[in-house]
């Protein structure tokens, strides 16, 4: 059963209810985590921009939900070269978003409300406007601060070419040359994003120490955790090899890279895990770590590493009912052995709306939604899911911000799709964002899908979504644990399992999912209806349809 408590103000410890034993009860194991992207979340000033203020002013929406935490995208001190994942000041805030001021009242109020907060991390790679990259760049060749990125003479007679044959993600090889001082060409640095990202060489004892340093100021300003951007890449391997192949490299895949998933990491995350633990509260760590397999996943969160991480394999999986089963046990299967919880994911900022990516449209983005909320584990939901919104896939090409949209190769570069700032409101300049409009367009049919139309109205999403987590909070089947119980007779398309009650109550749940797009009909109803993503009022399942049974 899910757990909820109220959180005291920036500083101190949330109020964590506790089990009779007096243990702590792992609030991050069953929790539902909301993914805030700031710049398209709310608008407080009215410059068009998302910032703090919006999303304070938004944070009793998040609590009425139902959702136990929000974790904000990154709010840094940026150039925006790639949204903010260009960090240039991990201890200030962007003026577009607020600061310092900001994130406090924020953090408060959120605790208040007995919401936590998880802020984004990005310990891979800087801003190329970092002081400590633009000190390098003036001080040349030898300078002690250039230890501290990946930089690396050129190969060729006259150092012309690239030290390896290591590509970006975003596109286009993974080193840029510098100009020396005096205007001769110089030495090349590593990045495997955008050139305006340069990736910190994790060897270096005064990276580590900076970072042990920026947890310990925002652990101290109040938040209850961090979600680690490229947790996988941060150690490279030694003397940076050639990949020996070309083709543009994919995040998520079954390759083994010299620069993705390396051993090394895991010995950061033990430290880090030690800092965490020295705070009061259950403060967490969430690993985006794009591995080859969730046991490769599993590695990340042993008992003295990080606390989560994304379930990319789920994400990536199929509207289908054995392929859905097979990465559910993988799933479960794999985070068993090292007692961490599962996590579920749809959508997040860096990929296409589940509405979209999954075919089938609303019913069928409902029907995922329900299923991924009766899974064991946490769950976590990109801003606007809840109100079913779709890919916007004919943004024209002068908005898009994407640096990979700009780019000849590489990712598609189509990320905004998903970024389009969401509708509150029926009406206005940009449905309610904000007073001045939005950085993005959203389409004119959004109106119909704002959080002011779908209030109140039953059949609406987001009231499905508000249902959902108001169950998922007070059924004691629903919410941690570790495995599921298959039910084999039901016919083909149709997925479903049985979730025990944690309490001995008998109060048993059985998720039933129709995969197919066929209506499908039962032998007999499994129990008692609780709740359905769709038209449903018993005999057959509709096609794209979720139903939750009480046994």
């Amino acid at each position: 059963m899910t757990q909820h408590s109220s959180a005291p103000a920036t500083g101190t410890a949330p109020a964590i209810r506790t089990e009779a034993s007096g243990e702590p009860t792992g609030w991050w194991r069953d929790a539902v985590i909301y993914q805030v992207y700031p710049r398209s979340f709310a608008d407080g000033n009215g410059d068009g921009m998302g910032d703090l203020a919006g999303v304070r002013a938004r944070l009793p929406y998040l609590a009425d939900l139902g959702v136990d935490a929000v974790w904000l995208s990154p709010f840094y001190a940026s150039p925006q070269a790639d949204a903010g994942y260009d960090v240039a000041d991990y201890r200030a805030i962007d003026p577009m978003f607020g600061d310092l001021h900001d994130a406090d009242a924020l953090i408060r109020d959120a605790h208040q409300l007995g919401l936590r907060i998880i802020v984004d991390l990005v310990p891979n790679h800087s801003s190329d406007q970092h002081e400590w990259f633009q000190r390098a760049l003036r001080e040349g060749p030898g300078s002690p601060l250039r230890d501290r990125y990946h930089f690396r003479p050129g190969r060729g007679p006259k150092g012309e070419e690239p030290p390896n044959d290591w590509e970006s993600i975003f596109g286009g090889p993974a080193w840029t040359r510098t100009e020396n001082p005096d205007g001769t060409p110089g030495e090349w640095y590593l990045h495997l994003f955008a050139p305006e990202q340069p990736d910190f060489n994790w060897e270096n004892e005064a990276v580590r120490d900076e970072f042990r340093s920026v947890l310990r100021f925002w652990l101290d300003m109040g938040v209850d955790g961090f979600r680690i951007d490229v947790a996988h890449g941060l150690v490279k391997a030694a003397g940076l090899p050639d990949m020996g192949r070309a083709g543009q490299l994919k995040l998520l895949g079954n390759q083994v890279l010299p620069f993705f998933d390396q051993d090394g990491v895991h010995e950061i995350y033990r430290s880090w895990r030690r800092i965490l633990d020295e705070y009061p509260g259950e403060r967490i760590g969430v690993a985006e770590a794009w591995t080859p397999s969730p046991e490769r996943t599993a590695l990340y969160l042993r008992a003295d590493e990080l606390h989560q991480a994304f379930n990319f394999h789920y994400l990536n999986t199929a509207w289908n009912a054995e392929a859905l089963r097979a990465v559910i046990d993988e799933s479960l299967d794999s985070m068993r052995p090292v007692g961490a919880p599962t996590t579920w994911v749809l959508s997040n900022h860096d990929v296409v709306r589940h509405r979209t990516r999954l075919g089938g449209g609303l019913a069928r983005a409902r029907a995922a939604s329900l299923l991924m909320l009766a899974l064991p584990g946490s769950a976590y939901v990109y801003q606007g899911e809840e109100l079913g919104l779709p890919e916007v896939t004919d943004l024209p090409d002068e908005v898009r911000q994407d640096p990979s949209f700009f780019k000849d190769n590489g990712q598609d570069g189509l990320r905004d799709g998903c970024r389009v700032p969401i509708p509150w409101t029926r009406a206005g300049s940009s449905f309610g964002f904000g007073s001045g409009g939005s950085w993005l367009p959203q389409p004119e049919q959004w109106a119909e899908l704002s959080v002011e139309e779908q209030t109140g109205d039953p059949t609406s999403t987001l009231e499905l979504y508000r249902s959902a987590l108001a169950v998922r909070r007070e059924h004691p089947a629903l919410g941690a644990g570790e495995s599921v119980e298959w039910l084999e007779d039901f016919p083909a398309g149709v997925l479903a399992f049985r979730r025990r009650a944690a309490d001995g109550s008998g109060r048993d749940l059985v998720c039933t999912a129709n995969t197919t797009d066929r209506p499908v009909e039962l032998s007999a109803a499994p129990g008692r209806l609780l709740l359905a993503s769709g038209e449903y009022e018993g005999g057959a399942i509709p096609a794209d349809t979720t139903v939750w049974w009480e046994v």
